[in-house]
């Protein structure tokens, strides 16, 4: 096994730093696989990260020294194939070595006990998973404004005509006719010119009829009906349009 020094690494630069949830490998698991030292394998990963050509991910590491005393030290994970670039870098003739770890590692991985009872597999585990964790609730956070306008459009008070509802969402009165017909909100009764709601729009209270009057060619007024968005609906429309399921 690979003689630790506890030289310290020069920073390597935040934006060539990812994290990931994928399998990884230490630069310490590496310098004892081509038995090398540990702050030299460290250099050699941040000249090929500063290249672009890796892309490690950085951890702190709890090391006791040749006194007993405890420190922390830099140490940095990365992918299979980040893995490969850093060994043909530092000693080629130790690929096989690798290949063998990783066929080890990955075989560890299709075995969920032998990951409980790893608290290196564990560790890097839940630090994946904590940062899924803060992703999805950055995402929810970017979504309340939005969240909350539908939500006061489905609470606010009286019904739209297509027409207006179309203006209200932004598109054409023609193309929101012609989406409610086709997704199975409206349709019209045969030699009627008046679009009417399916019952099962009206019921969710997607949709609604009013009776309104008209003047015929004649002169003499008529009544019909003419069915209209609600608040509630015209809320499930923005959703719908905006790239949800009809």
């Amino acid at each position: 096994m690979a003689t630790h020094a506890n030289t310290t690494s020069p920073p390597i630069p935040a934006n060539i730093v990812t994290i990931s949830t994928e399998q990884t490998m230490s630069s310490r698991e590496i310098a004892e696989l081509v038995e090398k030292r540990h702050d030299n394998v460290k250099r050699t990963i941040e000249t090929l990260a500063k290249a672009g050509l890796v892309h490690p991910q950085i951890e702190d590491e709890p090391e006791t020294d040749a006194m007993g005393r405890t420190r922390v030290t830099k140490v940095y994970r990365v992918g299979k194939r980040d893995s490969y670039v850093i060994v043909a870098q530092l000693s080629p003739e130790f690929t096989a070595r690798l290949v063998d770890r990783w066929q080890e590692l990955e075989s560890r991985a299709a075995d969920p006990m032998v990951a409980l009872n790893d608290p290196a597999t564990m560790r890097h585990l839940l630090l994946g998973y904590s940062e899924k964790v803060i992703a999805l609730e950055s995402k929810v956070e970017e979504m309340q404004p939005t969240v909350q306008a539908f939500d006061r459009i489905a609470k606010a008070d009286g019904s739209l005509c297509i027409t207006d509802a179309a203006k209200n969402l932004q598109v054409r009165p023609k193309d929101l006719t012609d989406w409610l017909q086709a997704h199975g909100w409206i349709y019209k009764r045969v030699g009627k010119r008046v679009w009417l709601g399916y019952q099962v729009k009206i019921q969710q209270g997607l949709l609604e009829h009013k009776v309104h009057s008209f003047t015929r060619a004649d002169g003499t007024e008529g009544f019909d009906e003419q069915v209209r968005i609600t608040p509630k609906g015209l809320a499930k429309l923005a959703e719908l349009l905006s790239g949800g399921r009809a």
